[in-house]
This record gives structure tokens, C-alpha cells and sequence, in this order.
């Protein structure tokens, strides 16, 4: 089995940064692309980013791109979202996720991702 625990999230004022971190465990971490995703209240979930396994491709919401950084570090069965800039509209609860197999996918697709995090809230005060 997979667990995915999302740690990082708070509250913040409008301009500041936070760094989400997304710790994983249950398989080989640096086989599969990992992905974040953001829910607001009364709206669906959303794609923020996702990094293929090796960190070779990135995907970004067109809101979030120039301001949020997706990286990941293998050795420590890490992914991480820098989020600078911060807007009153980011304020939502962001999950990392996974897909259940490894090789070419689509990164945007939420269709793709089977794992899911409990999830960290991140708000954003104006």
C-alpha cells in the first residue's frame, strides 16, 4: 500500500510564501510521477502541478505558473511545492498524489492519480 502525508500548509498573508512538502512511503518512490492538487470550498479538485519520476517534466495551472516551484528529492521519498506570491485565491486544501503504475502519463490528468493524501490546508489572508 501507498501513504502519502502532506505536511507544510497554514495560514499566511497575502504575498508571503510556504513550501508544502509531500512524504511518501509503501513503494519505490522514484518510480512514479507525483502530483498536487487543490480543492476550494464548494469547488472541484484542481491540478497545481505534477513532476514526472525523474523530475524531467513539469506541469502548471496557468494561475499558479512563474509563482509556484514543483520539485522532488528521491533520495528522501520527497515532493515539494514552493509557493511564492501567495493570493487570497490559493487558499484551498492541497493534496499530493500518485498514480498506481510507473511510465509515460498524462501529469495534468486526474484521471491519473489512484493515491491521495489526507490533504494540508493552506489559506491566505488579504
Amino acid at each position: 500500500q501507498v501513504q502519502l502525508v502532506e505536511s507544510g500548509g497554514g495560514l499566511v498573508q497575502g504575498g508571503a510564501s510556504l513550501r508544502l512538502s509531500c512524504a511518501a512511503s509503501g513503494r519505490t518512490f522514484s518510480s512514479y510521477a507525483m502530483g498536487w492538487f487543490r480543492q476550494a470550498p464548494g469547488k472541484e479538485r484542481e491540478i497545481v502541478a505534477a513532476i514526472s519520476s525523474s523530475g524531467g517534466r513539469t506541469y502548471y495551472a496557468g494561475s499558479v505558473k512563474s509563482r509556484f516551484t514543483i520539485s522532488r528529492d528521491n533520495a528522501k521519498n520527497t515532493m515539494y511545492l514552493q509557493m511564492n506570491s501567495l493570493k487570497p485565491e490559493d487558499t484551498a486544501v492541497y493534496y499530493c498524489a500518485a498514480p498506481p503504475r510507473t511510465g509515460w502519463i498524462n501529469l495534468a490528468g486526474l484521471y491519473e492519480y489512484d493515491y491521495w493524501g489526507q490533504g494540508t490546508q493552506v489559506t491566505v489572508s488579504s
